[in-house]
């Protein structure tokens, strides 16, 4: 998005705001709500390949339990423009789901108080969030709810979510060498592409990145603060003693990963579509079985590691190392931000019926919807067997192999619409409320998977990784979690830097080894002209108010 629309935008929500004024705290609870069949309107920040339209079996479950049908829209550019434009023109949808955008939404007057629904509607959500309840306040000044975070409740994270990922048939074909920082990492492209310069008739790609608008967070930039030893707080590092904030590019040791990636790239290893592909042919080109690795989150990749598993390439498909710049450094996969409040979903002021709207989100947080949507319909997705519920074997290889299997039986559509308990809480049985345990994880596992790990001494993925345990608790949660103020200078700044390092950054990494220094001089030369020092005292100040909000 550029700087002009982000003005006009700001300047049109500060006209809508003194237009509506305080709508968002007006009192739902006097509106009449009906049990007849409706349909509300949603909109996702994010994409959803799975989406399957509320015509599958669990979700007419869904639907004959709640009389509620959704009709979603999903923005495979992130929700910035469209939530803009939103609260410039005034028109909502029912429910909304808006990433890092909530701010701009409350700001323009958007979204009701859930406050009273939930007191009054929703006691199911009330038990899911329990002693996190207060982490669903707005802020220290404005202690409404305005948003449902939709973040797992006392998850247990089994497999790790970022790293550096190899094929599989790189460390067998290698003898399974240590891959411990990007140095290690890097020999093993280097060796394997050597050996075979070509896959299936097409040119062995060796690393590929991704640069595809917001996506260049997650493939380029952000893997500089997991292999400093820093978990992601967004654009900021935050310093774990002080709560002071910096713009993680200015860290020097941050400066020497991208230096080795400028590195990669001279040595031909970095392939050269980096910087100018899609996401969707990213994708395609891992699909294809000829990227040795990348250092992406498991997320961003899963499609096509799918893709890889359905077609028997399970040979191709990566594993997850926790390579740093340098064995000084542990990565902080796993490191806990606490329960995350703040990104979720919120109810608009053009949802007629919000008392059925919050009913609908409290049916899914109830232990029926979360069954549902983990486990499936009893006789058709899980059998009970003495008082267990208990996978079938063909059912269990469909959710492992099939690749549209969300869409296809409607499990997990609807998670990330409302909050859900993690792996390893327990329902009113004493079962699990979702069917992911170690042994499920392992079992789901390809053979091929199963025998790199056990060439290196683990079971699963996770047994490379440092343990949370090695890492205190962050009680800020999650820098990328925390709102900026629609408008403010903060966000003016923000945004500039966020176009200086989508400029900079790719130039160089692309650059000749002997020009990178200038290259980086000036990139932070740029960022200083731009304002960062003020922006990072004023997100300094908003991380100290956080941990004083939620400690």
């Amino acid at each position: 998005m550029n700087v002009n629309f982000r003005l006009l935008s700001g300047f049109l929500l500060a006209v809508i705001i003194v237009l509506t004024g305080c709508s968002q705290s007006t009192s739902t609870n006097d509106q009449e709500s009906s049990d007849e069949p409706v349909t509300f309107t949603l909109f996702s920040a994010d994409p959803h390949t799975q989406w399957d339209n509320m015509e599958s079996s669990v979700n007419q479950k869904i639907v004959e339990a709640t009389g509620v049908t959704l009709e979603g829209e999903f923005d495979v550019n992130g929700g910035d423009q469209k939530i803009s434009l939103m609260a410039a023109s005034g028109d909502y949808p029912d429910l909304i789901w808006p990433k890092g955008n909530s701010n701009i939404l409350v700001d323009a007057g958007a979204l009701i108080d859930l406050t009273d629904l939930i007191e009054e509607h929703a006691p199911n959500l009330k038990k899911i969030y329990g002693d996190y309840f207060d982490r669903l306040k707005w802020s220290t000044e404005d202690p409404s709810i305005y948003i449902l975070p939709t973040a797992e409740v006392d998850h247990t994270y089994w497999e790790p979510g970022h790293g550096f990922m190899l094929q599989h048939d790189v460390v067998k074909e290698l003898g399974y060498p240590d891959i411990r920082t990007v140095y290690d990492f890097e020999q093993a492209i280097r060796d394997y592409k050597e050996k075979y310069p070509e896959i299936d008739g097409q040119p062995t790609i060796g690393l590929s990145l991704l640069a595809d608008d917001w996506r260049i967070l997650i493939s380029t930039t952000n893997p500089a603060l997991y292999v400093t030893g820093v978990s992601d707080d967004g654009e900021y590092y935050i310093d774990p003693d002080t709560y002071e904030a910096t713009l993680h590019y200015r860290r020097p040791e941050e400066k020497d990963y991208f230096r080795w990636l400028n590195h990669m790239n001279d040595s031909g290893l970095l392939d050269p579509e980096s910087f100018v592909q899609s996401y969707d042919q990213y994708l395609a080109k891992i699909s294809s079985g000829r990227v040795l690795a990348a250092i992406d989150a498991n997320w961003h990749v899963g499609e096509a590691q799918r893709a890889l598993r359905e077609e028997g390439k399970h040979e191709r498909m990566f594993g997850m190392y926790p390579a740093t710049l340098s064995e000084e450094y542990k990565h902080p996969n796993f490191q806990s931000s606490g329960y995350l409040g703040g990104w979720g979903i919120g109810i608009t002021v053009d949802c007629e019926d919000p008392v059925r709207a919050i009913k609908f989100l409290d049916f899914l947080a109830s232990e029926e919807g979360q069954i549902l949507q983990n486990w499936g319909i009893e006789g058709e997705h899980y059998e009970v067997v003495d008082g267990e519920r208990v996978i079938p074997e063909e059912e269990m290889d469909r959710r492992n192999n099939s690749a549209n299997y969300v869409r296809d039986t409607g499990i997990g559509v609807l998670k990330g619409f409302a909050p859900s308990y993690g792996d390893g809480m327990t329902d009113s049985t004493g079962q699990t409320y979702t069917i992911v345990s170690p042994d499920q994880i392992i079992e789901a596992y390809t053979d091929v998977e199963k025998e790199v790990l056990a060439n290196y001494g683990v079971e699963m993925w996770k047994d490379l990784y440092p343990a949370k345990e090695e890492f205190p608790v962050k009680p800020w949660g999650a820098g990328w979690n925390i709102t900026v103020e629609s408008g403010s200078q903060l966000e003016l700044i923000n945004q500039r830097c966020r176009d200086i390092m989508k400029k900079r950054v790719p130039e160089a990494i692309l650059a000749s080894p002997e020009d990178f220094d200038d290259i980086w001089d000036a990139f932070m030369n740029d960022l200083e002209q731009a304002g960062v020092e003020e922006a990072e005292k004023a997100f300094t100040e908003l991380v100290q108010e956080r941990v004083e909000l939620w400690n």
